[in-house]
């Protein structure tokens, strides 16, 4: 809670955008030029589409992106579209080559200052972008509700993760993407389907979790699971 004696700062509700690069310090140990490259034209492609989405770049640090939305569908159909223009381009190359971000995506509360965002909505946007696979998409409970019915997209509910410095679980969903390449375009505005927490009921390993992630799952009957539609 603030105190009433301190300044007031500046909030506002956003859709967050984080992302950043599977395996960097790997990829620059191996080939350090090559690397550079790459990532400052896939780094382009992040901003012409953000961009073209009606996102704001907040900034750059090394490898990752930290970008801001008034729509929360236009932050989702932003990073299936850099995730399909980046795998087309991933595809000629070796496996040890590829360069591939993970994204993470929340709907939530931030402070304002001097351009930047803080808080915990950004914080749970770059936990996301943690449990998700390269190349991949994860997003909140709070996306998930604005975009479940207006996007043509299927998501499979991963649980409620514990992540670090984040008191409460945090419910958790994969984003299904198809095999569209570079020109594939955005998906429609439109319902989609989803995958509800009662297709996880058999419990099973811990979906979101890798070594040093900061990720526990929560166990099954620990948190009440509740339904997604």
């Amino acid at each position: 809670m603030e105190n009433m004696g301190q300044e007031k700062v500046a909030r506002k509700l956003a859709a967050i955008l984080y992302a950043d690069v599977a395996g960097y310090s790997r990829l620059t140990g191996e080939d350090e030029v090559g690397t550079h490259k790459t990532l400052k034209a896939y780094l382009g492609v992040f901003t012409a589409t953000i961009e073209q989405h009606g996102g704001r770049i907040v900034h750059f640090a090394g490898d990752a992106v930290l970008a801001e939305f008034s729509s929360v569908v236009d932050a989702l159909t932003c990073a299936v579209s850099v995730q399909r223009a980046l795998n087309s381009r991933n595809q000629p190359l070796k496996e040890s080559q590829k360069l591939q971000f993970r994204v993470g995506i929340n709907l939530g509360e931030v402070i304002f200052d001097d351009d930047e965002i803080y808080g915990d909505g950004v914080n749970i946007a770059a936990r996301l972008e943690s449990l998700a696979d390269p190349g991949g998409i994860y997003v909140s409970q709070s996306v998930y509700d604005q975009v479940r019915n207006k996007v043509d997209l299927e998501f499979d509910f991963q649980g409620e993760q514990k992540v670090k410095n984040i008191a409460d679980p945090v419910r958790a969903y994969k984003v299904i993407l198809d095999s569209g390449g570079r020109d594939a375009a955005p998906p429609a505005v439109r319902p989609g389907k989803s995958r509800t927490p009662a297709m996880l009921a058999g419990g099973g390993a811990c979906p979101g979790h890798r070594p040093g992630n900061g990720v526990v799952c929560v166990p099954p009957g620990a948190a009440a699971a509740t339904g997604a539609g």
